[in-house]
């Protein structure tokens, strides 16, 4: 059994379809959260997203264009998320309310526990690959999982703590690693758990013009070019 993993799509159609379309057969997609917040193309990559049937956490980002809360984030990002929760329409809307938290899910007898930030802080944690191994085990400690998948930090990431594989697929939408290829991971259920990292070339320039276009911070532009 092939699972494709995805996270933090943030909103960018190209880089998504550029993912889907390199992605090998696959039995299911997860997302680890953030499909919308930062780009131009929201009902767009919803749109996709539910077509494809991909199964989805909420993301911190989600969420705040579904509630207009938008305490915690820093300038840009709320100004892209209340844009976005202006944009939605209704079917988005509540596509993106009902997205849960967490996922826990058996897939060929392993344990799947899929969250945006971290098993105890959902949407704010942050979980980053050069974490103790003290940190990263309490950081994950909650979930009771064989595999589990995080998002938030745009990084990819694998690590083996407590017994578990732990997975960030890096950011579809908006990586943050100096490479600003489009980035996610197929994990192999075989009779060990294996992941295979991606990453694919997109029309970044016509992206961050469609930023630009949509009166968005000309930084959530500029930052795609870079990979930060």
């Amino acid at each position: 059994m092939k699972i494709g993993l995805i996270s933090d799509i943030h909103s960018n159609l190209a880089a998504f379809r550029a993912v889907l379309s390199d992605m090998p057969k696959v039995d299911e997609i997860l997302c680890a959260g953030d499909l919308v917040g930062y780009g131009a193309e929201p009902n767009e990559v919803l749109k996709l997203a539910r077509a494809k049937e991909i199964k989805a956490v909420m993301g911190n980002h989600d969420q705040a264009a579904v509630t207009k809360d938008v305490r915690g984030l820093n300038d840009r990002a709320a100004t892209a998320a209340l844009w976005t929760a202006t944009r939605l329409t209704r079917e988005n809307l509540d596509y993106l309310a009902s997205l849960p938290p967490r996922l826990e899910l058996k897939l060929e007898g392993q344990r799947v526990f899929v969250v945006h930030g971290s098993p105890r802080d959902p949407f704010n944690e942050y979980v980053f690959p050069d974490f103790s191994h003290r940190d990263m085990a309490e950081a994950v400690k909650g979930a009771e999982a064989d595999v589990v998948v995080l998002g938030h930090t745009h990084i990819l990431m694998r690590r083996m703590v407590l017994g578990k594989n732990i997975f960030n697929p890096g950011s579809v939408g908006q990586p943050r690693d100096r490479d600003p290829r489009a980035s996610y991971a197929v994990i192999d259920f075989d009779e060990e758990v294996e992941i295979s990292f991606r990453r694919v070339e997109y029309d970044i320039e016509a992206t961050a013009e469609k930023i630009k276009a949509a009166g968005l911070p000309e930084e959530l532009a500029t930052r795609l070019f870079f990979g930060w």
